[in-house]
């Protein structure tokens, strides 16, 4: 919880710096945190940058805020605004999906469960990225100039991937055949609604709502790079970076090999 203006804290603004890079987000996306995370205790961020004398601001932000819907994109997006504004040199970092995103299956299939699909398994596509490639794009923002006062989606190796061809990729590497469950996205609409109606008499459901909604937007949105004017996702539109595809990822975990403490991004 943030109580108050961190940068008012002592020392913060008695050394020297030249950049900060941000990675704060909220942690499940609810309307309360999103405002509090992922914008106001950003503008405090910036705010000590600029006391501090910071020349440079690096922003981890989200592709998702191309198609805002949910309260955490317009906070995220409201925070860009004021970052673009204030004058300072700003690099706005949109990744696509992280792998740990699209880790939480694993177990379950593995235990012989089937793979949970929304609809066919082909609603959507990204590029998803490693944190290692992630964070190598980010430190280049420094010294790049190519990537100062830009705002710069970001995707990982390789061509997008379907939520079906992940499920089938862990099937082969486990050496099973391949099990599905597929959920319609009615089903999601109509809990989303539910949600929604007890919301406005129990505040705990509003929450659970917004949740709701996250969930539909992830299964029904791919993150790749919107075309606005064509109306659709473009997968040679959106820029890859680094070296580890998430096909690599999902065969270091069937070993054993690091699988990755989900945290906030579980999804399923």
């Amino acid at each position: 919880m943030i109580e108050r203006p961190f940068w008012k804290q002592a020392g913060l603004t008695h050394a020297h710096f030249d950049a900060l890079v941000s990675c704060m987000a909220s942690r499940m996306g609810s309307p309360e945190d999103a405002w509090r995370v992922d914008h106001q205790a950003h503008v405090w961020a910036l705010r000590a940058a600029q006391t501090a004398g910071v020349k440079h601001f690096v922003q981890l932000s989200a592709i998702c805020v191309q198609k805002p819907l949910l309260a955490f994109q317009h906070a995220k997006l409201a925070f860009e605004k004021t970052l673009i504004e204030s004058g300072m040199t700003y690099s706005i970092v949109r990744p696509t999906a992280f792998f740990k995103s699209l880790s939480g299956q694993l177990e379950r299939v593995k235990k012989g469960k089937p793979f949970l699909l929304f609809g066919d398994g082909q609603l959507t596509a990204c590029k998803p990225i490693s944190d290692d490639d992630l964070a190598d794009f980010l430190v280049g923002c420094l010294d790049d100039v190519s990537r100062h006062n830009q705002i710069l989606p970001i995707g990982g190796p390789g061509t997008a991937i379907t939520p079906l061809e992940q499920g089938e990729h862990l099937f082969a590497l486990l050496g099973m055949p391949p099990r599905f469950k597929r959920v319609p996205v009615g089903l999601m609409d109509a809990i989303v609604g539910v949600l929604s109606v007890l919301g406005k008499l129990i505040p705990a459901a509003a929450d659970k709502a917004e949740l709701a909604r996250i969930g539909r937007y992830y299964a029904t949105e791919s993150m790749l790079v919107w075309d606005a004017q064509a109306q659709r996702y473009d997968e040679q539109a959106t820029p890859s970076h680094g070296s580890q595809t998430l096909l690599d990822a999902y065969a270091r975990w069937v070993k054993g090999e690091g699988a990755p403490d989900r945290g906030e991004h579980a999804v399923f």
